[in-house]
């Protein structure tokens, strides 16, 4: 046990001070943002908005998390990423003051779809200050971190939020979402000043070529929209199958569910520090990872047996470990070579896709086609990530030997 114990500790040595004060700051600000998993219940019950009207508004969220990301990107690369986190957090805080008092449908897309374009301007800030904060060994670690942060925060959040609701009532979840915003705004500007951090990974390039015009990352976005399309069904469709085909009710599937925050939470960062001494490359390790969330969702045509659900999320988890960590750091390796605002906000951009259309795509399937062919076409999604994956690993091995 005591090997074990030191080999979990040391898997977290070697990082900067700066990346745990970001993660910490990344950790307070997704805690923050209780409203998100709340919002279609204040929406319904508290506004009385039809469905309709909500599925209107959550587009607007979604349009507005891609937007932000590419403006995050854009900003970052013309006043450096401080300045772009800085002024995220503060306006973030703000217009989550200032939603509670939007009441009509118009104001509300127009509240949500501009707070989501400030809120997610941070994210490709973000990438491109942990590069800088890491030395080029611990990136894949770093990102590692930085996504306990949020896994962490998207835990306690929601159940923070539940309390909130029923002792403040919605309003109160708004002020503690705006007020904990701001106070990780004035953390960073306190821990991560720039007159006192430390850069480990300075990047100095006269030519910086644009995101667009890289090929090979180019595929790998587009092979990062496929993996997160396989991906999100775990948070829209297949809870429903849970119920629907397996009459799990909501406790079960919430257990299933917090059992991937769990495991991630647990054997991540041992995870990434192990495969790290292996030879494998970034793109190996992301296709075993897109290999193991399509694999995922395909046995759930083998069998009806219900322990084959707890089989499919340690599946999912374990392909999410280890994918999600080395994409990012593939990401932010390429980006050395250009603007690093602009690569890293198409990394960003990559998911915000999946979201936008991945879940309507899915409930669509579902309904017209049933389950079973629904799963068979997201194997087919995945497959094509995969192929995709191969190529790019085909492309730059032929790169590398002009």
């Amino acid at each position: 046990m005591k090997s074990i114990y030191n080999s979990y500790i040391n898997s977290f040595k070697g990082l900067s001070r700066e990346v745990w004060w970001l993660s910490l700051i990344t950790l307070i600000n997704r805690a923050g943002t209780m409203v998100i998993p709340f919002l279609s219940l204040y929406l319904t019950q508290d506004l009385g908005f039809t469905l309709e009207n909500v599925g209107i508004i959550m587009s607007c969220f979604g349009l507005g998390s891609l937007i932000g990301a590419w403006l995050g990107g854009k900003l970052t690369d013309m006043f450096g990423s401080y300045p772009v986190m800085l002024v995220s957090l503060i306006l973030t805080g703000v217009l989550f003051l200032i939603l509670q008092y939007l009441n009509s449908f118009w104001t509300i897309c127009a509240g949500i779809f501009v707070l989501m374009i400030i809120a997610d301007a941070f994210r490709p800030a973000t990438f491109v200050a942990l590069s800088a904060y890491s030395k080029p060994e611990n990136k894949t670690r770093s990102v590692t971190l930085i996504r306990l942060a949020i896994n962490l925060g998207f835990s306690a959040g929601p159940a923070l939020g539940g309390l909130i609701i029923g002792i403040l009532g919605y309003r109160g979840l708004f002020w503690v979402d705006g007020l904990t915003c701001i106070a990780a705004g004035l953390l960073l500007l306190v821990l991560l000043n720039p007159k006192k951090v430390k850069v480990l990974d300075s990047i100095e390039n006269k030519m910086p070529l644009s995101a667009y015009k890289d090929l090979p990352y180019l595929v790998f976005i587009i092979a990062m929209v496929l993996f997160g399309f396989v991906f999100v069904q775990y948070f829209s469709t297949i809870p429903i199958y849970y119920n629907d085909v397996h009459t799990l009710n909501e406790t079960q599937i919430g257990l299933l569910l917090a059992m991937n925050g769990f495991l991630i939470f647990v054997f991540e960062m041992p995870l990434i520090k192990f495969m790290e001494t292996r030879s494998l490359s970034k793109i190996s390790n992301m296709l075993i990872g897109l290999i193991l969330v399509t694999f995922s969702i395909l046995i759930l045509n083998f069998t009806t047996w219900i322990g084959v659900l707890v089989i499919g999320m340690l599946l999912m988890t374990l392909g999410e470990m280890i994918a999600f960590p080395f994409s990012n750091a593939f990401a932010m390796d390429r980006a050395r070579r250009g603007r690093q605002g602009e690569y890293m906000a198409l990394y960003s951009i990559s998911f915000s896709i999946s979201h936008i259309f991945a879940h309507n795509s899915g409930m669509i399937s579902i309904a017209r086609l049933g389950y079973e062919t629904t799963w068979y076409l997201a194997t087919f999604i995945g497959l094509l990530g995969i192929l995709l994956l191969l190529l790019l690993k085909k492309i730059l091995l032929r790169n590398s030997r002009k």
